[in-house]
């Protein structure tokens, strides 16, 4: 017997019902479970299941859809608040689930559920509960790309995923930029996704402008969460100067300090990145790409020690 889904992921309150205050169930000392409150929690294990059954999956989808698309009005408000983004949240990471399984990754994308978290990527609010937001979503995205199927990652580039995560590098946070960084990495690495970013001038300077910006913005000292970033950086450029016109392009705009002895020793560790990095000088330097160069002796007099 098919499972008896709650409404919404709210409990009893009613979607409809989001306000500024927190309900009494999400409130300190009702909360437990890590907080999430025991009629959630119940609700969210029915989801769960109604997910895994294919008789009950599309309206627990749908229950989901409608969770997503109820908070689009609070975007561009003070009345997102914590618990109603935690609310979203909960949702956003059980259609990562969905889209991370291989038996649901294409019906996932054939209703084309990845559209309806387009407006939470496009939030330009930095406060926590947007960002957190924005975080989820994007893992959502991580999420689908990260088997790199090609039909996947040419529905994505249809509906200009790229232009989203462009915009999640310029105002989200380390994080938000680090698994953007990614997600536009995944899609490079195929050839549509390359030749998508690379075929027009305009699109290949608005993603070398945001790796730039990132770039820059980094400070001398690196966190652990900056330093993933710039991983994901390199290959991102290093991926594109295996693309002859994009190669020509990043002679004049690839950041200076990618070179830099700092940046550099900071890198020593992971050979995977510094062999990125000395490719991707490589084929700057000679202006198209060439055979794989291996590694070699043009950034080793750059590493102390």
């Amino acid at each position: 017997m098919a499972a008896k889904l709650p409404e919404s992921l709210f409990g009893s309150e009613p979607t409809s019902s989001m306000k500024v205050r927190a309900s009494p169930s999400t409130s300190g000392t009702n909360n437990t479970h890590g907080g999430v409150h025991p009629s959630r929690q119940y609700y969210l294990e029915q989801l769960i299941v109604a997910l895994r059954n294919d008789h009950t999956r599309e309206e627990a989808l749908h229950l989901l859809y409608k969770e997503i698309i109820e908070v689009y009005r609070l975007i561009s408000t003070p009345e997102l608040t914590e618990s109603v983004s935690m609310r979203v949240c909960n949702a956003l990471a059980l259609l990562k689930c969905v889209a991370t399984h291989p038996d649901t990754r294409m019906p996932f994308i054939k209703a084309r559920i990845p559209l309806y978290i387009y407006p939470l990527l496009n939030n330009t609010n930095k406060e926590s509960s947007h960002e957190r937001l924005r975080l989820i979503s994007l893992g959502v995205i991580g999420a689908l790309v990260k088997a790199g199927d090609a039909e996947v990652i040419t529905f994505l580039i249809e509906n200009q995923i790229i232009n989203h995560c462009i915009h999640c590098m310029e105002v989200g946070s380390v994080l938000s930029k680090t698994v953007a960084t990614y997600v536009v990495h995944k899609i490079l690495m195929q050839d549509e996704g390359l030749k998508y970013c690379c075929t027009f001038a305009h699109r290949f300077y608005a993603l070398g402008h945001a790796l730039a910006k990132m770039v820059e913005n980094l400070p001398e000292e690196l966190s652990e969460q900056q330093l993933q970033l710039l991983k994901h950086i390199i290959c991102c450029y290093q991926r594109l100067s295996e693309s002859p016109r994009a190669c020509d392009g990043l002679k004049f705009c690839l950041p200076t300090r990618l070179r830099d002895a700092t940046a550099i020793n900071l890198l020593r560790v992971d050979q995977t990145t510094i062999r990125s990095l000395e490719q991707l000088v490589y084929n700057v330097s000679i202006g198209h790409q060439s055979t794989t160069k291996p590694f070699g002796k043009s950034l080793m007099h750059l590493l102390k020690g």
